[in-house]
């Protein structure tokens, strides 16, 4: 099975929904992608349909934003 794909940037809103969504759905089936720190990956979140901070894609690809926190142009800079 695919994992779901967590995509956030490091901030506190952020790392408090990621705690949530490891506890919700299990670490082994929820990939974690800190933006902040992975910038590569910004560009593969865009291109999944992230607009915003913390966001989880599912497998297939249903894009769940969550909290707003801070917009993809935040991220980028």
């Amino acid at each position: 099975m695919k994992k779901s794909v967590f995509y956030h940037a490091g901030c506190p809103v952020c790392v408090s929904a990621e705690q949530d969504i490891v506890n919700l759905v299990g670490a082994q089936n929820v990939d974690v992608v800190n933006i902040g720190q992975e910038r590569s990956r910004i560009s593969e979140a865009e291109a999944a349909g992230v607009k915003s901070v913390p966001a989880m894609v599912t497998p297939n690809g249903n894009v769940l934003h969550i909290n707003y926190g801070a917009s993809m142009a935040d991220v980028k800079g």
